[in-house]
Formats: C-alpha cells, structure tokens, sequence
C-alpha cells in the first residue's frame, strides 16, 4: 500500500495508470542516447523521479507500486504497461541477448512522440534530471547499487517499499559548503 506519513494518521496513494503509462512511454521517448536505456534504468529512473517527487511535493508523480527486488526498486507495473504501449504502436521493445558479453537488456524505441502536458513544470524537471542523470551518468550495475539505500535494505525481498521510507534516508541536515552543495543540486533537480 502506498502511504503518506500525515501528522499521526497515513494516507494511501492513488496509482494513476495513465500517468504511469504515459511516463514510461515519456521516459523511452527522451533518454538522450537509447543504446544506454533498458528496464533496469526504466525502473530506477521511475522509482528515482516518484521518490523526487514526494519527497518536493509530499506525493508521487504516479503512486506507482515499488517492491524490493534484487537490483533495486521496481514496479510491477511496468511489465503490463510497456506491453500496452508497443500494442498501441507507440514504442517496441526486443531482447538484446548479446549485451555486455553474456548479459542480455530489453531494448527500447519510442515509435511516436508520448502526449503532452500529463506532468506539471515541476514533475518534468523532476523526470528530465533523472533521465539524464541515470540513462547518461550511470550504468545499469552502478544504478541499482545506487538504489540501495536504506529504505531497500530494511525492506524484505519482495515487500513493497513504502514511500515514506525514502524520508529515513534523509540523514542529517548539511552544512557550510555541504548546504550550498545539497541547494545548488536541489535546483538541478527542480525541486526548488
């Protein structure tokens, strides 16, 4: 269940399917280089942007459903939906057995452009950093370490990682230069 620590009660998440779907489809559409996109990323930067999101705004963008798995956070939506989306015609999808030597990553390419204006200006400055940052600066193996944190390290494999969990990863407030740090990355991200 997707819960919001409100005062002393918890609220639940709606998931919001056409959103979700519409920023799958988004996220395949706007990776800067595809030959760097699979689902590992797809997961990551979905997790990374809902995260962002309430962690700005108090709630995801999508209300998506993320469990423990063994590379990080995922959602099980995101199986169904792709599917949907190459039946619509708007993406297709294929195995690349021969990535990375003995590794095999779903591939993916947008075949039109997703809708516009599902995201608010903050939600897609949100999304926009984490596509960059995670189909660019990252590889799939250094991603879902990254994911790690500890909202996924008291989690048991396969619980549903609660969105409120993200808050324990917070840690202390910065200071001096670590704040001018943390507020300078803030704006990157849109959250300020």
């Amino acid at each position: 269940m997707r819960w919001l620590l409100d005062g002393k009660r918890l609220k639940r998440f709606a998931f919001d399917r056409e959103k979700f779907k519409n920023l799958v489809h988004y996220i395949i559409w706007s990776c800067p280089d595809k030959a760097k996109l699979g689902s590992v990323k797809i997961h990551k930067i979905l997790w990374k942007s809902d995260t962002g999101s309430f962690l700005q705004r108090g709630e995801p963008i999508t209300g998506a459903k993320y469990v423990k798995r063994q590379n990080g956070p995922t959602a099980d939506a995101l199986l169904p939906i792709r599917k949907e989306l190459a039946d619509d015609g708007a993406i297709k999808f294929w195995r690349d057995r021969k990535f990375a030597g003995d590794y095999a990553k779903d591939v993916y390419e947008a075949l039109k452009p997703p809708p516009a204006k599902f995201l608010t200006a903050k939600e897609r400055r949100v999304v926009d950093y984490w596509i960059k940052h995670i189909c660019m600066e990252h590889t799939a193996a250094s991603i879902s370490e990254e994911s790690h944190g500890y909202a996924w390290e008291i989690a048991a494999m396969g619980e549903e990682l609660p969105m409120y969990a993200v808050l324990a990863e917070r840690g202390r407030e910065p200071e001096g230069d670590e704040l001018a740090w943390a507020q300078d990355e803030a704006r990157k991200r849109g959250y300020m």
